[in-house]
């Protein structure tokens, strides 16, 4: 009797500790889809061309975009992506009329890099 309870113990656990490691790979791949969603999500709103006819309207969509990407920011599951999707939104909600309209090849040149950076991190 007392080795059967012994067995079932010794089977209790191990069936714990297998579910255990089941729910964490079910977790690590949960976490993989959600950031590939995330960044599919980021790499889309970053990339979108501004209306260079109307740099208000282009300013303002940069403003909304940066909103969307913070929102993003919070949800990555890698901090690196998160990281890289907060820097993108900075730019965005710091752009003015001005800079699309006196260097936008130098605020599209920083905007691609760091487009660029969170495609690395999202590869990462």
């Amino acid at each position: 009797m007392r080795s059967t309870k012994l067995t079932a113990a010794v089977l209790a656990a191990v069936l714990a500790l297998t579910g255990c490691g089941v729910a964490e790979t079910a977790g690590q791949v949960s976490n993989a889809a959600s950031s590939a969603a995330v960044c599919a999500d980021a790499v889309r709103i970053a990339t979108a061309t501004p209306d260079v006819a109307d740099p208000k309207a282009a300013a303002d969509r940069a403003h909304a975009a940066a909103g969307e990407l913070t929102g993003l920011a919070s949800r990555a599951a890698d901090k690196t992506v998160g990281e890289a999707i907060d820097a993108l939104a900075v730019t965005l909600r710091e752009t003015t009329v001005d800079d699309l309209v006196t260097a936008p090849a130098n605020w599209a040149r920083k905007k691609a890099e760091q487009v660029s950076a969170l495609t690395k991190a999202c590869a990462g």
